[in-house]
C-alpha cells in the first residue's frame, strides 16, 4: 500500500484518554483508556510503551474501548526486580490484566515483540481473543534481530549495554532513525517521548532479559500457532522494515485460515508512526463491520 500524506495531529491536544493504574503481581501497572464500544487492547514493542499509540488511540476510540498498556518493566509501569519477561510470562500478565480491568474477551493488537506476545496470549486463551492485529510482529520466520538479540543478551555484552543507560537518548535517536523508512517523517517530540521512561532506574533490564530467551521464545511460539489458526488476523508491515523481515509475512500468514496482509510501501518498522492515516484506517476497517472511509 502506498503511503499517503499524513494529517497534522497535535498529540498535546486534549481528548478523552484517561491515565489508569492497577496493581498486578504486586506491582503498579499503567494503562491508557479511551473510547466506547468493543474492547481493543494495544501491546507495545520492545523499549516502547503506550506512547507508541498516541496517534492511533483517538481514531480507534471512535469505534472501540481502547486499552493501551505499559507492560511491567517498561514505560511508566513498575520495574519489579527479577521480573520474568519470557514471552509466556508476558502473555500470562496480559491475561491477568484483562481479568483486572473486567474484560472477558477483546480484540488484541500487538507490535513487534508485543505482536509475538499477542499471539501467545491468543494461544493460551483463544476463547478470549476475537481478532488479532499484528504489526510487524516478531515471529519464527524472521531472522532479523536474532543475531543482535544473541549479542546483546550475552554475558559479555549485557553489562556494557546496561551501563549505557545514561546515554540512551543518543542511541535511541539512532535506532529510531533506522526504524523509519524515511527519517524525515519523524515528528517533533517523538524521540523525547520514547526516551522519557529511560530516566527511570531499571529501564533497560527488562529489554536485556527479553533478548536472552529470544530463540527459545520463538520456538515455543511456533509450536503453539496451530491453536490460533481460526482467529481472524490482520498483518500490517512496512516493506522496508529492517527489524522484522517483511518477507516473513508470507509464511506467518499461512498459519491462519483467515488472514489479510497489508504492506505499506517505503515504510519501516513503525507504520503507526510513519503512515498514520493509512495505518488507522486499515485497522479501523478490519475491526468495523462496514468500511469507515
Amino acid at each position: 500500500m502506498k503511503n499517503t500524506p499524513q494529517p497534522e495531529i497535535d498529540v498535546h491536544e486534549p481528548y478523552s484518554i484517561q491515565d489508569h493504574w492497577i496493581t498486578l503481581d504486586g506491582a503498579r501497572m499503567r494503562y491508557l483508556r479511551d473510547g466506547y464500544g468493543p474492547p481493543l487492547v494495544l501491546l507495545h514493542g520492545l523499549l516502547g510503551y503506550s506512547f507508541s499509540w498516541r496517534y492511533a488511540i483517538p481514531f480507534l476510540a471512535q469505534q472501540a474501548t481502547v486499552h493501551a498498556v505499559d507492560m511491567l518493566g517498561m514505560g511508566f509501569s513498575d520495574r519489579p526486580p527479577g521480573l520474568d519477561v519470557r514471552q509466556k510470562a508476558c502473555a500470562e500478565r496480559v491475561l491477568r490484566f484483562l481479568d483486572a480491568v473486567g474484560l472477558e474477551s477483546c480484540d488484541l493488537l500487538g507490535t513487534s515483540h508485543g505482536g509475538a506476545v499477542a499471539m501467545m496470549v491468543a494461544a493460551m486463551a483463544p476463547e478470549r481473543i476475537h481478532r488479532l492485529i499484528l504489526v510487524a510482529p516478531v515471529n519464527p520466520w524472521s531472522a532479523n534481530g536474532s543475531t543482535l538479540a544473541a549479542i546483546v543478551g550475552s554475558p559479555a555484552v549485557a553489562p556494557v549495554f546496561l551501563g549505557m543507560a545514561p546515554h540512551m537518548k543518543i542511541l535511541h535517536g539512532y535506532l529510531l532513525r533506522c526504524l523509519f523508512g524515511d527519517p524525515a517523517r519523524i515528528r517533533p517530540g517523538t524521540l523525547e517521548g520514547y526516551t522519557a521512561p529511560l530516566a527511570i532506574p531499571g529501564a533497560l533490564e527488562s529489554g536485556v532479559r527479553i533478548v536472552k530467551t529470544w530463540k527459545e521464545d520463538l520456538q515455543e511460539l511456533k509450536a503453539v500457532l496451530p491453536r490460533i489458526a481460526h482467529i481472524p488476523t490482520l498483518l500490517v508491515w512496512g516493506n522496508v522494515d529492517i527489524a522484522v523481515d517483511p518477507k516473513s509475512a508470507g509464511p506467518l500468514s499461512r498459519n491462519f485460515r483467515d488472514c489479510r496482509v497489508v504492506m505499506f510501501e517505503g515504510v519501516g518498522h513503525l507504520p503507526y508512526e510513519e503512515a498514520i492515516e493509512d495505518f488507522n484506517y486499515t485497522v479501523a476497517e478490519f475491526l468495523a463491520p462496514i468500511p469507515v472511509r
